[in-house]
């Protein structure tokens, strides 16, 4: 099962990847292409706004692509006795995917939150074993199951 959850995630940010890609690279072209039949300031203010846009995509292509780097580190074959980077973790309210923030995704009709082992849930359930309990937000959570 964590094979499938890890392999889906990968999958998740490497589509990701490939939007922010091509949107960057359709901006590249664009402004190309709008470079070879324009001039004067309404030219120089389009390829501005491209450039910001081109920018924020950058930024955010860089961000998916740290979570990629999280992702290549985990070896889903390794069973943990602690919470630690690639646990599964099975509370009492949830099952938890410790690797960095994503969405949620559902496996054989179970629902998985992956949860970056610096969020405030992730912060105090690492280096903890079944049985332990923390409360967040008042909300307890208890470990049963560590895959």
């Amino acid at each position: 099962m964590k094979q499938q959850i890890l392999q889906s995630y990968k999958q998740l940010v490497q589509d990701r990847i490939d939007v922010f890609q091509d949107m960057i690279s359709g901006l590249t072209d664009d402004a190309q292409n709008d470079a070879k039949g324009s001039a004067g300031d309404k030219h120089e203010t389009a390829l501005s706004m491209m450039h910001l846009e081109q920018e924020k995509l950058n930024h955010k292509l860089q961000e998916v692509l740290a979570q990629k780097a999280v992702l290549d580190k985990i070896d889903a074959s390794v069973v943990h006795q602690k919470v630690a980077l690639g646990s599964l973790v099975q509370t009492n309210r949830m099952c938890l995917f410790v690797s960095t923030a994503l969405p949620k995704i559902t496996l054989n009709d179970k629902t998985v939150f992956a949860i970056s082992p610096q969020s405030p849930l992730g912060t105090v359930l690492m280096g903890n074993g079944i049985g332990y309990t923390a409360e967040i937000n008042g909300k307890e959570y208890t470990i049963v199951q560590l895959y």
